[in-house]
């Protein structure tokens, strides 16, 4: 395939996450009266924050998973702690992320970047790895801009949309979750990675049939035929 687009997600796939999402997801739901176990907010990494929340309540607390008051109050702790942390808190690219994306740039490839986050804490990760205006990336889409989020394809339509792109055919979707690879599926791009370096182990992962599983960001070049 003649690949024009690369989509990454951010946390666990291009920028280290060492349990912060999580922690600030778990630490909001127990304030908030409503703890849940810790392998249970793993596997809502990816989905827009506010729809997680619904996801756990609806699982945990079904009595009360339709008080969208209450889901909106734990999204609004679980804004505040990751604001705080990642405005005072170095944030990393992962081993091989930048590179790669020069790497794919040299090759005349696009580069975006989608993720589960609001635009707000977004902003914020970004206005510490500077991607956007060192050239390194293209394009940006958080959940919040779009109608929903993933695992709908908006985010990636959004992105086509800006770059001008047609075929979505030649679009490669990068992720850690089970909602990246089935918002790339849903999308129809015509080839889906999963990686290894979020909260999902490589057995979790290909239980959702992603074109390839890899454990680094390294292994893309070779997948796309690129010379490193």
């Amino acid at each position: 395939m003649k690949v024009e687009l690369v989509v990454f997600d951010m946390a666990g796939t291009t920028v280290v996450d060492e349990g912060a999402v999580n922690k600030a997801f778990s630490k909001a739901l127990t304030k908030s009266g409503y703890p849940v176990p810790v392998p249970a907010v793993d596997h809502v990494m990816g989905y827009r924050k506010i729809e997680a929340i619904n996801m756990l309540l609806k699982e945990f607390y079904p009595a009360d998973a339709g008080d969208l008051a209450l889901a909106q109050t734990i999204h609004e702790k679980f804004l505040d702690s990751m604001k705080d942390f990642y405005l005072h808190t170095p944030i990393a690219a992962l081993p091989f992320a930048a590179e790669l994306f020069a790497l794919l740039h040299q090759h005349h490839i696009k580069v975006a970047l989608d993720t589960g986050f609001s635009k707000d804490i977004t902003s914020i990760i970004l206005s510490q790895l500077q991607w956007l205006e060192t050239g390194l990336v293209d394009c940006v889409r958080s959940s919040d801009e779009v109608p929903q989020g993933r695992p709908q394809p908006y985010m990636i339509q959004a992105i086509m949309k800006e770059l001008k792109l047609t075929d979505v055919s030649r679009v490669v979707k990068i992720g850690d979750t089970e909602v990246d690879i089935n918002e790339g599926r849903n999308a129809g791009c015509g080839l889906v990675i999963a990686v290894t370096t979020g909260s999902y182990s490589r057995t979790e992962l290909e239980k959702y049939s992603p074109d390839h599983t890899i454990d680094s960001l390294q292994e893309v070049p070779a997948l796309l035929n690129l010379d490193a």
